[in-house]
This record gives structure tokens, C-alpha cells and sequence, in this order.
């Protein structure tokens, strides 16, 4: 039984799949075309881009610079271990770095698409055993472990492999969604249609980048995601990402009570919807919330056309962060738009029946899951977070 009666966080009414269908395949936004949902998502996605500049880079930064150490503990600071750094570090005036790792290991954990069978495959583990058998010999911790552990330090290494790749797809979404902003305040994006294709072409233009990823030890250059292994950006982490964070996501302790022995929680992860897309918009901003973490971020970096607009709203100042989730989940279910539109197997003005049929099905398989996520806030009204 919900803590929280649905009126209170519903915004509005939610479109079938049958709906949802139609909306893609007539090349549709799901999200409604409003000033109001205009300003949203390119505030909160101009927010986001900051917010995930600092993601990228402590990311790629962990996986090249503190490869197998035991010890991470200044993982958070880039290399920077001035006092006034460390300070800020542990005055909490800092991004919270955690729910970037929380993305990464829920792309681990759930383990979708090519950059997963890469991890699991041979060649990976032939890599894997090379870097041990040449750390081992400087590292007599790692040498010690290994032969109690075996399967610990592999496990790292794929850890820091899906870091790695999650660094570099943050850098293209940053870098998307500040060209997002700019070409809003210079006229060239003027409405939700607008944006979705200037997401999607932007997604379909880095479809094709390679995800590569080697660490230096003791001079010497070893791969983890060699080239050989023809990982891409779209079909290999994008697309990976979207499941694992958008959709499945984990249950957060703390926030709503399961009882897994009652099968409120299925055992088969396919099945989860905890994902940014179905994720009440109501961070109660307790310790260690994943999505409470992100809302403080960004709460740090809104543009202020989009801050005064919160301010003149519900509770102004005092719920902020919520009404930033809200938003949030609204411009997800832009890119979401987006990535769907730049994955259609044909194009959708295509008049031949088979390629129809292949479009039609795609869009459906799409519109089922999105069904049942908070796709409320896709209307032109909402309620109480309006």
C-alpha cells in the first residue's frame, strides 16, 4: 500500500500503449510541445550537461589513474589533492560523485548489450590475465589476493571497464546538451520537436564512435576495450544505459518498503521499473538517495530562467530539488524520445509493408514499457508540481 496516495503524485492523466504507438509512429513528441515543458528540459538539461562534465571526467579519471587500487581514497578529487580541494571534499561542497557510480553499477549489474558480452567473452578475460600477471609482480597486496580471490580482481577490471565507458558517453551527453542550450538561446530551437530532433541527430551522429579503453602499468600500454573489439557508442553503452538507468534502475531502500519473499520485487531483472522513467518525482533528499544526490546537483547549476520559474511555484525555494525532478523525468523522456526515433529500422515515411510492419512492432515493444512508467507528466496540464 502506498505511504503516498497517487493523487497527491500523479500530475495528470496516463496515455495506453496504443497511444504511445501512434505518437511515434506519426513522428510524434511525447512529451507535449508547451512554452512551459520548452523551458523545463533545456534548463534542466543545460543543468544536467554541467553536472555530467564533472561525472566524465572523475570517471575516466578513476579508471586510468586509480586502476586496481586497493586504497581509492582520493578517487573524487582528479588528482587534485590541494588542501582547499580536500576541504571542499569533505565539507560536502562538492558534486556527489556517488550517483554517478550508482549509473555505473547499475549498467554492471543489469548487463545489457555488446559492451556486457564483451566483458564476459574470452579475449576479455586473455586481457584480464595479462594486467594481473603484470601487477601482481609490483604489488604484493594484489599478489596475495589473487590466488584467495581469483575471480576479485577480474571483477574490478570489468568494473573499471563499464566506468571507463560510462565516462565517455557522458562526455558526448554533456557536450550534447550544452549545444542543446546554446541553440535555444540563439533561436534555432524554439519547441519539444525541436529539441527531440536535435537530440536525436546529435545521438545518431556519435552512433558510430569507438569505446576504447587501456591503463599504463609500468610503462607499459595494456587494452581493456581494445579497438579489435568494435564497441560503439549508441548500440554498446547508449542503448545499454537507457535500460539499465532509464527503465530497470534499482528499488532504494529507505524511500518505499519491499518484501521480496512476497514477490513485490521481481527476482528476474528484465522486470524491473525503478528506472528514471518510472521513478516517483518526490526525493525525500535522505542520505544516500541516489536520485536525491543528482536533484542537489543540478540544483547547483539551473540556469536562472528556469530557478526564477521554480521560484514562483508551489512551495518556491522549499521544494526546489522536486520540482527539478519533475522536470528532469520530463526531458528523459525526451532523449528517450530521441534515441527511438534515431533506432527506428526504417525510415517512418517508408511506404513498404514489411518495412511498416518492422516500425510498427519496434514502436510497440517501446510504447508497452513506457506505459507503465510516470508518463503523467508528458500532458500539456499538470497538477500539483505545475
Amino acid at each position: 500500500m502506498p505511504v503516498i496516495s497517487a493523487e497527491l503524485t500523479r500530475q495528470g492523466g496516463m496515455p495506453p500503449a496504443a497511444e504511445l504507438q501512434r505518437r511515434l509512429l506519426e513522428g510524434e513528441t511525447l512529451l507535449a510541445d508547451t512554452p512551459d515543458h520548452l523551458l523545463e528540459v533545456v534548463g534542466v538539461l543545460d543543468s544536467y550537461a554541467a553536472v555530467l562534465d564533472a561525472y566524465s571526467i572523475n570517471l575516466i579519471y578513476q579508471a586510468e589513474h586509480q586502476f586496481l587500487n586497493p586504497f581509492p581514497l582520493f578517487k573524487y578529487l582528479d588528482g587534485d589533492l590541494s588542501p582547499a580541494k580536500i576541504w571542499r571534499h569533505l565539507s560536502h561542497d562538492r558534486i556527489n560523485f556517488e550517483y554517478a557510480e550508482y549509473c555505473m553499477k547499475a549498467m554492471l549489474w543489469h548487463g545489457t548489450g555488446g559492451l556486457d558480452a564483451y566483458l564476459d567473452s574470452e579475449p576479455f578475460a586473455a586481457l584480464c590475465d595479462a594486467i594481473i600477471q603484470r601487477k601482481r609482480r609490483g604489488d604484493w597486496l594484489l599478489g596475495a589476493l589473487h590466488p584467495l580471490f581469483p575471480q576479485f580482481l577480474p571483477e574490478l577490471i570489468r568494473t573499471a571497464a563499464t566506468t571507463h565507458a560510462l565516462g565517455q558517453f557522458w562526455r558526448v551527453m554533456s557536450d550534447l546538451f550544452f549545444n542543446l542550450a546554446e541553440a535555444e538561446r540563439t533561436g534555432k530551437v524554439r519547441s519539444i520537436p525541436e529539441v527531440v530532433t536535435f537530440l536525436m541527430e546529435g545521438l545518431v551522429a556519435a552512433a558510430a564512435n569507438p569505446i576504447t579503453y587501456g591503463v599504463m602499468i609500468g610503462g607499459e600500454h595494456y587494452w581493456i576495450l581494445p579497438p579489435e573489439a568494435q564497441l560503439s557508442f549508441l548500440v554498446d553503452v547508449a542503448v545499454p544505459y537507457v535500460e539499465a538507468v532509464f527503465l530497470r534502475g534499482m528499488p532504494f531502500l529507505g524511500t518505499v518498503s519491499f518484501n521480496a519473499q512476497a514477490q513485490q520485487i521481481s527476482p528476474d531483472q528484465g522486470q524491473f521499473a525503478y528506472g528514471a522513467l518510472f521513478a516517483d518525482p518526490l526525493p525525500t533528499m535522505g542520505a544516500g538517495i541516489p536520485p536525491s544526490l543528482l536533484m542537489q546537483d543540478m540544483a547547483r547549476h539551473l540556469p536562472e530562467a528556469l530557478h526564477a520559474w521554480y521560484r514562483q511555484r508551489t512551495r518556491g525555494e522549499g521544494d526546489v530539488r522536486v520540482k527539478i525532478c519533475a522536470s528532469f523525468q520530463k526531458a528523459m523522456f525526451c532523449v528517450t524520445n530521441g534515441a527511438i526515433n534515431g533506432t527506428m529500422p526504417y525510415p517512418l515515411a517508408t511506404r513498404v509493408p514489411s518495412e511498416q510492419a518492422a516500425n510498427a512492432a519496434y514502436a510497440a515493444s517501446w510504447a508497452d514499457r513506457l506505459s507503465r512508467s510516470r508518463t503523467d507528466c508528458l500532458a500539456a496540464q499538470s497538477g500539483v508540481l505545475a
